[in-house]
């Protein structure tokens, strides 16, 4: 049967706001797969059942079935660190009529899916040296890698200055906006600089507001790093993009007119991507 290919359960979910969740997944071994901060992991859930499609010879309905189990699945970047035992957390945001975020946001806690036991990608801090300065810019649900990298290295001299610009519609969607808050002031060499593009005028948020872009503005980046050192930035910085494609090719080019060089697995850069949908 397909639910015997579920391999994990959903043990905590939180719900943060109408479109975005928190969903915390214990495969069913209790063994975790090692990863580096920064890859994904796939998850999945059976394809909706088959409906009566066709007669057989003696006249009776007959369903459409494949001959074994089958899955609706995608990636996603995992948020928790990379010392977690307890679960691999996902920061899910819900696609209107998603063939897999649509049941996906019906799952409650206890429900049951499928872990690929292979975690992947390249999006790691392997890419950016010990010594260097740090820039993570997230759109949306993009924040998920660098949840997990700064969980699993703040603190411990990973880098030289880190910069965090997460870009959200709304107030409601900068998910992590707390956690993000109290690992700010338990780590000074770290810089939280949330940006909102949709938030009512008439609310009380005093933050930035319009596109991430903003944030790395020419004059503006050695003030994000919280460092005068940020001056040279292209030769001693690394940025890492992740989210929304328009956001990447938008600022990918900006940064790349001021000195930032692609990164390519022939030659190495320091302006790094990761593209969501």
């Amino acid at each position: 049967m397909e639910t015997e290919v579920q391999n994990a359960t959903l043990v905590q979910r939180k719900d943060v706001g109408p479109r975005l969740a928190i969903l915390r997944v214990r495969p069913d071994s209790g063994a975790f797969p090692r990863f580096e901060p920064g890859q994904f992991a796939m998850l999945g859930l059976p394809r909706p059942a088959a409906v009566p499609a066709a007669l057989d010879a003696s006249g009776e309905s007959a369903l459409l079935r494949p001959p074994r189990p089958r899955l609706v699945r995608r990636a996603y970047s995992i948020a928790s660190a990379a010392s977690e035992r307890r679960y691999l957390e996902f920061c899910v945001v819900r696609v209107p009529h998603g063939r897999l975020t649509e049941p996906l946001w019906e799952l409650g806690e206890g429900g049951r899916l499928w872990l690929h036991d292979e975690i992947r990608g390249e999006f790691t801090l392997e890419l950016a040296p010990r010594d260097a300065n740090l820039v993570l810019v997230a759109t949306g649900t993009g924040i998920g890698p660098f949840m997990s990298i700064l969980r699993t290295y703040s603190g411990s001299g990973r880098w030289r200055r880190c910069a965090l610009v997460h870009g959200a519609r709304t107030v409601t969607d900068l998910v992590y906006r707390e956690d993000l808050e109290e690992l700010v002031r338990a780590d000074p060499s770290v810089t939280y600089l949330p940006i909102v593009s949709r938030e009512p005028e008439a609310s009380d948020w005093t933050g930035l507001r319009g596109r991430v872009q903003l944030a790395l503005e020419r004059d503006e980046l050695a003030t994000l790093l919280g460092s005068s050192e940020a001056s040279n930035a292209p030769a001693d910085t690394h940025v890492f993009l992740c989210g929304n494609p328009d956001m990447i090719r938008s600022l990918g080019a900006s940064l790349t007119e001021r000195g930032f060089r692609s990164s390519t697995r022939l030659e190495p850069g320091n302006l790094h991507y990761e593209r969501y949908w």
